[in-house]
């Protein structure tokens, strides 16, 4: 359940009844095939299982919880130049970040069943390893590196 303005949205995955999962699934959907998204999931909540013997749940909240970034750049127009200014994300922006970039980086094993790719780097994601855990440190990186523009914010 989450707030959209005015309304309040209760989304929560029909299977597992979580709200983590629900945004999971509608991340990876395209062109509205749910069915499609639902599998893969189901697909790499199985292999999570099987490789970890942990609750699949608890190892994608882990991982989320490892890749939300704290920090992130905007570029910043100011007197005719652009900076780029860390600002600090915030709520539901972390886990979408989380989300896009664990994808990015699923989408991106060749060779491999998007379930596959997306339950290895989940599972990496948990483990503080792969390459979403990459893109959040160049992240900070950025945003560390450009601290002297915070003022700008």
């Amino acid at each position: 359940m989450y707030n959209k303005g005015d309304q309040i949205i209760d989304i929560t995955d029909p299977k597992l009844n979580n709200v983590l999962v629900a945004r999971l699934i509608n991340q990876i959907m395209r062109k509205g095939k749910r069915m499609t998204a639902q599998k893969i999931v189901s697909d790499c909540f199985d292999l999570i299982s099987d490789k970890t013997k942990k609750d699949p749940l608890d190892v994608l909240e882990e991982a989320v919880r490892n890749v939300a970034p704290s920090l992130e750049v905007k570029a910043k127009r100011v007197g005719g130049a652009n900076y780029q200014v860390p600002v600090p994300v915030m709520g539901e922006r972390r886990i979408t970040l989380a989300f896009r970039w664990i994808l990015a980086a699923a989408r991106a094993k060749k060779g491999k069943r998007m379930a596959e790719g997306m339950a290895f780097e989940v599972m990496d994601a948990s483990r503080r390893q792969g390459a979403a855990i990459r893109k959040r440190e160049d992240v900070h990186k950025m945003a560390e590196a450009n601290k002297a523009f915070a003022h700008f914010a």
